[in-house]
């Protein structure tokens, strides 16, 4: 079940509507610009984002979140002219230990006071007991943000032992709608991700959704 922070979170209700249709056309929850390991300047993301007509974004560099700053300008730049914008909101993918497994978690809509992140927002993966999970869902949830699960079926361990340990935790969901084939134009993964949904409902756990793109098509991989 969420957490009464999580229940309260502003971000929480647009999670609750992200089904297999969300994306690429109108939520993207995870993406990369240069400032990781991206091919997009973040302009040119967000304008592609805007000319996808997508209503609510998060750009989730590796371990930064550089990206914000030019995001937001060229957001004000097509809102001037008249243009639909999505709704951004600050996000960033963290690795930790899970289970004894690297994984990547979502950090999503952190607040502008996000000190407890400062660790995870140098550029690389931190080392020793600050990898665990339990920290950065701690430095997560102190900085205001949710804390999802990214794409559960890509480690090398059970996405079913990953999800229940992750909401052992306190987790608040995982990246449920996925495109584990990489296609090119993004399309979530039959199965598999509809298995990832049934783990989450039956925990009261918010769904994620995103194109974890890193080339230069924001529809895409």
């Amino acid at each position: 079940m969420l957490r009464p922070e999580a229940l309260s979170h502003p971000l929480t209700p647009v999670l609750r509507q992200v089904d297999a249709s969300s994306c690429p056309g109108r939520l993207n929850f995870h993406c990369h610009t240069i400032h990781s390991d991206g091919s997009l300047d973040p302009a040119a993301l967000v304008k592609q984002a805007c000319n996808l007509g997508l209503e609510h974004l998060a750009i989730t560099d590796h371990h930064c979140h550089r990206a914000l700053e030019d995001a937001i300008d060229a957001l004000d730049e097509v809102a001037a002219l008249g243009g639909a914008v999505p709704t951004l909101w600050r996000g960033v993918e963290i690795s930790c230990l899970l289970e004894g497994c690297l994984v990547h978690v979502l950090a999503l809509g952190f607040g502008d006071d996000h000190a407890a992140l400062r660790p995870y927002l140098q550029g690389s993966a931190v080392v020793g007991p600050a990898l665990r999970a339990e920290a950065v869902l701690q430095a997560i949830q102190a900085a205001g943000g949710l804390a999802l699960l990214a794409h559960p079926a890509r480690y090398r361990l059970p996405y079913t032992r990953l999800i229940a340990a992750a909401a052992d935790l306190g987790f608040d969901g995982a990246e449920t709608w996925y495109d584990y084939d990489m296609q090119p134009r993004w399309q979530p993964t039959p199965l598999i991700c509809e298995a990832i949904a049934a783990e989450l409902d039956k925990r009261g756990l918010l769904h994620c959704c995103g194109t974890d793109t890193h080339g230069l098509v924001l529809d895409g991989r």
